[in-house]
């Protein structure tokens, strides 16, 4: 089979960013025991809210991550787990986007803006080598695994609904960046971690509220 064309991979790359920032998300599986929505006072359902809206904007970067690195992923093997792992952010995407709407809000307008950067970063990365990339991978989830712990810490107490969701969501994210060493990634250079966590510190906290 001939390799695609640079236009077909352009088009393709086109193609992921209008589903993710634009079509509806469908899920191909539910979060580990998913509990009812319980009824919430005003105050915990605007918090509740603002927080999947943080871990939505979260995914929407996830997925643009993934799939600038596999545009420019040297080997197949590399690219096939970066596309499986965007799929199941998919999941993700899709849990988040109905439990806002379930709380009765919405997704961040900046999504755009977070989705266009990580894709470059993710291009970036892939452009230097498949065990750099792989390494993005790593941090990236270990630092969005923290961020999900202080999620189930902060969620209202009788909202097990989203905290089910967060757990699943946790739970894969681990399984991502032990997939990731296994496949050889390598450690960063010592100052990107933290520019990493700076930057995801601009995004929660405005994504909350926008």
């Amino acid at each position: 089979m001939d390799a695609p064309s640079t236009v077909d991979t352009l088009l393709s790359a086109a193609d992921n960013a209008l589903r993710a920032l634009f079509a509806p998300p469908h899920a191909a599986r539910q979060p580990t025991a998913l509990p009812p929505a319980a009824a919430l006072d005003p105050a915990d359902r605007q918090h509740a809210a603002g927080l999947m809206r943080v871990n939505h904007s979260g995914e929407i970067a996830a997925q643009a991550l993934y799939h600038g690195q596999a545009l420019l992923a040297r080997r197949p093997d590399t690219r096939q787990f970066l596309l499986q792992a965007a799929r199941e952010e998919g999941d993700h995407l899709a849990w988040c986007f109905s439990r806002l709407e379930e709380l009765g809000s919405r997704p961040s307008l900046l999504n755009p803006l977070w989705y266009a950067g990580s894709f470059a970063i993710g291009a970036l990365a892939a452009a230097i080598s498949d065990r750099l990339s792989l390494g993005f991978v790593v941090e990236t989830e270990k630092q969005v695994e923290g961020h999900l712990a202080s999620h189930l810490r902060s969620l209202p107490a009788a909202d097990e609904r989203s905290r089910a969701i967060v757990r699943t969501m946790q739970a894969d994210e681990a399984g991502h960046a032990h997939q990731a060493q296994l496949a050889g990634a390598s450690g960063l250079p010592a100052p990107v971690p933290q520019v990493m966590r700076a930057v995801s510190k601009v995004m929660t906290s405005t994504a909350y509220r926008v």
